[in-house]
């Protein structure tokens, strides 16, 4: 009775207390991992390549499903991520290097923010003063297709559960350099920038995913989330041999 009476008492004077017995926290930046995470329908196995990583779990689409078990490859250019991401996700795969559709060099601009770096030339030059963010560098990259990395990196008969990719700008590009015959995420995270629900359907990325049976699950903010044409339940058999 006595331990019925002081959780009653937290629940009325500390809700927020009682609350996080039911709250579920997300790590990505607009909540597309606990999105994605219904489509598995809480599998505890999977298989994930995400491009553009950024950091080991700040604004990721991933570290929810590491955490849980999952295991995949991650790739980001920015120096020095390989020891983080090493240190906090020792069962990931981790390639620092760019994606672009032919492997080059590319010019890739560094901000005051991290998060906001790019291999796109006239974002960068838009983004630059706005809301104090500054480029304080822009060093030359080596860029691979994202088939390559597959290829080499990709276990044996290891599909994909999701693809996520963000990287400012350049997403399409990104996906052509994917080889589509041989590697086919169940799910596509991709960010679709200044796209609204109103002209979603004309925007490039979901022209070129949509010619590749994929069709559109979810959008938050500005990502959208794409399945597989055809899926007619939110249960996806997971893809992890």
């Amino acid at each position: 009775m006595l331990r019925f009476i002081r959780r009653l008492g937290v629940a009325l004077l500390e809700p927020w207390r009682y609350a996080n017995r039911w709250a579920r926290k997300s790590y990505a930046q607009e909540g597309e991992d606990l999105v994605v995470d219904r489509l598995f329908d809480g599998h505890s196995r999977g298989f994930y390549v995400d491009i553009g990583a950024h950091h080991p779990f700040r604004f990721s689409n991933t570290f929810f499903f590491y955490r849980k078990g999952w295991k995949g490859i991650c790739v980001d250019p920015l120096p020095g991520t390989l020891q983080i991401f090493n240190k906090y996700r020792p069962k990931d795969i981790f390639i620092q290097a760019g994606i672009s559709m032919q492997a080059t060099t590319l010019t890739y601009f560094m901000f005051n923010e991290p998060a906001l770096n790019t291999f796109d030339a006239e974002i960068a030059k838009k983004r630059n003063g706005l809301s104090n963010n500054k480029i304080v560098d822009a060093i030359e990259v080596e860029t691979v297709r994202l088939s390559s990395v597959l290829e080499a990196n990709l276990g044996k008969n290891q599909k994909i559960d999701i693809l996520s990719i963000d990287v400012e700008g350049l997403d399409l590009e990104v996906l052509k350099s994917n080889d589509w015959n041989k590697y086919k995420p169940e799910c596509v995270i991709v960010e679709c920038l200044k796209t609204n629900l109103e002209n979603l359907l004309s925007d490039p990325v979901f022209l070129y995913l949509n010619s590749m049976e994929y069709e559109i699950y979810a959008k938050t903010g500005n990502s959208v989330i794409f399945v597989k044409r055809g899926m007619t339940t939110l249960k996806l058999t997971s893809a992890t041999t």
